[in-house]
């Protein structure tokens, strides 16, 4: 085999190591105290042994060593010999921390040795010592599965059906795992070997029989056979046992006898100990994977689709061998439309190849609650729901750290201590609920607790007291409550490593802004707060609208619009020190310039619009409104958004730029960011109308 093809094993594998770990917390944290067994419990078994057998493969040794431990433990609660308490889930949740760390580090091979070390003697502690005979059996269990072998150990008849090898199986695996048990030797059977030219080679034709010696208990043989049940024909019994029969197919066995051949693991260290601690230091870390996994009927929708964009094609060309005199235009036209339709139809399934459900970012959660609420000695439980809604993958990675701050600060804030609750009537448990799903074209992801909800009147004295609001200002009970994402804003009374150091929500809502989406809140004193989050599909292409301001055209987020309307001079008032202000249905719409905000000289052009026959787009940021004012709206367009930044520099106000049909560039707006960079007030419309 390449080396670029174990690369690339190698680095799926890497994957599957992830996803597994992933499995094991996400049961850990569903174990139950006391269960024995059940789908949860084989699950992480399952999701161990993998783990231990792959590294073993790719000679990932310390790897393999250390999740033979924690399998082991997990064997002892699946068959019930050990049980599943607070103590023992914590321990494997701290395990699997550990083998994250591993995995990063497996390029490098620079792990925490104190800390492997200091684990492994905690999962060793947790296993019987040798002498001690292992608790008994659960009831119903046949006593054979927790047999010890004596001294001389086990004689095993391994007979594969043909058929093995296309599930994935590797016998050579098996055998090398039985090696690691205690001495072994093999004897080959090559009966049913056909002639050359029968060979078929995917299937397989050999068997083995076995004697393996030392103190081996039945359960550690078995294990490792547990990946071949109902594929081989197997038989096990002890090596002081004279066979009561000869196993299937023993009376053609090879005479010749071999041991099992093991190829030697690399000595890791000893290569460290010989490279310079600076070379050691430059060794690539772990590259975070940029592959999708996706479903077999989105690839099969994607051929299909080229298949259909290959006969338009074919179309086009035979017009283009057409004279002009003969060309049918009806026929040229049809087919352009059909091309049209084709090409939209591939955007859209090439937009669903990279769509992720949203457990992709909701997997982290549970853990996080399970860790910070025994921190915090407060008990929360975390209700989650829509967790198949799909989002772009990119979108998706912009997410994570803006919902872990909103989680931690319910947790910390909102939620509050059991005497707390139950003097306020409330159950002893706080609920932390994170839903997502599909509202408008958007997808609107919701974080809410049943805590004590904003304390407005603190928040409000914390914002005069940092001078963040003028001491005779009056704000709404909503304009009090979005002063949590204000910079430096804080109104925890201790500073802790959970929160309080005044950042993290100002950190949540620029983040959110910069993916072109918008966070905001809600609160009820007494009941909760629920912090709502509204993002775009897809970073990629978005629905946009054509403005034209002087010679320049900007491309608008339609979602961002509320509506269009033509200027009226008697309604445009100045006030002092701010932008111009349109009232509009009684309310003070703040007016934005684009080009004087973007400084964009703005050149005459012939046929230029009087001031009277403006445009107004009026576009949400927010809670606010605000209104842009432009000279025609053009066409809309689905345009795919082009970052700056690969060849010029982020332009700030903009979320990147796009060609239009004619070839020409056209920036796109971020209506957030552009309000920020004017320094409008916002909030100007409630207050002139307060006035009014």
């Amino acid at each position: 085999m390449s080396g670029d093809s174990l690369d690339e094993i190698r680095k799926i594998f890497e994957e599957e190591c992830i996803e597994g770990l992933d499995t094991m917390e996400s049961g850990l944290l569903n174990l139950e105290e006391g269960s024995a067994g059940g789908d949860v419990v084989n699950d992480i078994f399952r999701a161990a042994h993998s783990i231990k057998g792959g590294s073993a493969t790719f000679g990932y040794k310390k790897i393999a060593d250390f999740t033979h431990l924690m399998e082991t433990l997990l064997d002892l609660v699946r068959n019930g010999q050990k049980s599943s308490t607070p103590a023992v889930v914590q321990l494997l949740l701290g395990c699997v921390d550990c083998l994250r760390e591993m995995m990063e580090a497996i390029h490098s091979g620079e792990y925490d040795e104190a800390r492997i070390a200091d684990l492994m003697r905690l999962l060793e502690a947790e296993l019987p010592r040798d002498g001690e005979p292992e608790a008994a059996p659960p009831t119903g269990a046949p006593a054979a599965s927790v047999a010890v072998a004596p001294a001389q150990g086990w004689r095993i008849s391994f007979r594969p059906h043909e058929q093995l090898l296309r599930s994935g199986n590797q016998p050579l695996h098996i055998l090398r795992a039985l090696s690691e048990l205690g001495d072994c030797v093999t004897r080959s059977d090559v009966s049913r070997l056909p002639s050359f030219e029968s060979l078929d080679p995917e299937s397989i034709y050999l068997a083995w029989d076995i004697d393996l010696t030392g103190t081996v208990s039945l359960a550690q043989v078995r294990e490792v056979f547990e990946w071949v049940e109902g594929e081989c024909d197997l038989s096990i019994e002890p090596l002081g046992v004279p066979e009561s029969a000869p196993a299937p197919a023993t009376a053609s066995v090879a005479a010749v006898v071999t041991p099992v051949a093991v190829p030697a693991e690399p000595d890791r260290r000893a290569a460290d100990r010989r490279a310079p601690a600076e070379d050691r230091r430059k060794k690539p870390a772990v590259k975070e994977a940029g592959s999708i996994r996706v479903g077999i009927d989105k690839v099969d929708n994607l051929m299909n689709l080229v298949g259909e964009l290959v006969i338009t094609q074919a179309m086009l060309s035979q017009f283009g061998r057409e004279s002009a005199e003969g060309l049918d235009l009806m026929g040229l036209r049809d087919t352009l439309e059909q091309l049209s339709r084709n090409t939209r139809e591939l955007q859209e399934a090439v937009m669903q190849v990279r769509m992720l459900p949203v457990s992709v970012t909701f997997s982290r959660f549970p853990r996080l609650v399970h860790d910070l609420s025994a921190k915090l000695g407060k008990k929360i439980e975390l209700e989650i729901s829509g967790e198949q809604t799909e989002l772009d993958k990119t979108v998706l990675e912009k997410i994570g750290d803006p919902l872990v701050h909103l989680i931690r600060n319910s947790l910390d804030h909102g939620i509050e201590d059991e005497a707390t609750r139950i003097a306020a009537g409330k159950t002893a448990h706080g609920t932390i609920f994170v839903s997502a799903s599909h509202e408008s074209g958007n997808i609107v992801i919701r974080v809410a607790d049943d805590g004590a909800g904003l304390n407005s009147e603190k928040i409000l004295r914390k914002a005069k007291e940092r001078g963040l609001v003028a001491e005779d200002e009056e704000l709404s009970r909503q304009q009090v409550n979005d002063l949590i994402f204000m910079p430096g804003f804080s109104t925890a009374d201790v500073v802790s490593d959970v929160s309080g150091r005044g950042v993290g929500m100002d950190v949540v809502r620029s983040n959110i802004q910069e993916i072109g989406g918008r966070v905001d809140v809600s609160s009820t004193p007494g009941e909760g707060s629920v912090f709502q989050i509204t993002l775009p599909l897809t970073l990629a292409i978005l629905d946009g609208q054509l403005v034209r301001v002087g010679t320049q055209v900007y491309v608008v987020p339609l979602l961002s619009i509320v509506e269009t309307v033509q200027v009226d001079r008697e309604r445009l008032n100045m006030i002092t020190g701010q932008s111009p202000v349109y009232r509009l249905r009684g309310e003070a719409v703040p007016v934005v310039s684009i080009n004087r905000v973007l400084r964009v000289r703005e050149e005459p052009r012939e046929g230029a619009v009087s001031e009277r026959e403006r445009l107004l787009v009026i576009v949400e940021t927010g809670r606010d409104i605000v209104g842009l004012a432009v000279d025609e709206l053009l066409e809309q367009h689905q345009v795919v958004i082009k970052s700056l930044e690969n060849n010029f520099t982020q332009v700030p106000g903009t979320l990147g730029a796009t060609i239009l049909g004619d070839g020409t560039v056209s920036l796109i707006v971020d209506i957030a960011g552009l309000v920020r960079l004017s320094g409008v007030r916002t909030d100007i419309g409630t207050a002139t109308s307060a006035a009014a």
